[in-house]
This record gives structure tokens, C-alpha cells and sequence, in this order.
């Protein structure tokens, strides 16, 4: 899947949380950021260490 097929699946599924409470929609949000960052890690466009790292440029 494209970045476009992605976006619209994304925005489908938010859309249907929506349409059943705003809590709804704000848990499937939040895991949908959460899978986004996951893959991200996996694809090697992200490095935590960057984020989460020693303080070793200090």
C-alpha cells in the first residue's frame, strides 16, 4: 500500500470511530499514531535513539 491508500484507509476508520463516541475516536487515534511510529522503527525511517538517547552531545 501507498501513502495514499494508507491515508484513506486511516481516514475511513477514524471517520467510523467517530460515528460511535469521541473516546472511540481518540483510542483508535492514538493507536494509529502508535502503529505510524512502530512502522516507521521497523521500516528504519526512525531512530529512537535520536529521542530517547544518553544525553551524549551534551
Amino acid at each position: 500500500m501507498n501513502g495514499t491508500q494508507t491515508g484513506l484507509l486511516a481516514g475511513l476508520v477514524l471517520g467510523l470511530a467517530a460515528t460511535q463516541s469521541f473516546v472511540a475516536f481518540l483510542i483508535t487515534l492514538a493507536v494509529g499514531v502508535i502503529g505510524l511510529i512502530a512502522g516507521r522503527v521497523v521500516d528504519g525511517r526512525l531512530d529512537l535513539s535520536d529521542v530517547f538517547g544518553r544525553g551524549r552531545d551534551r
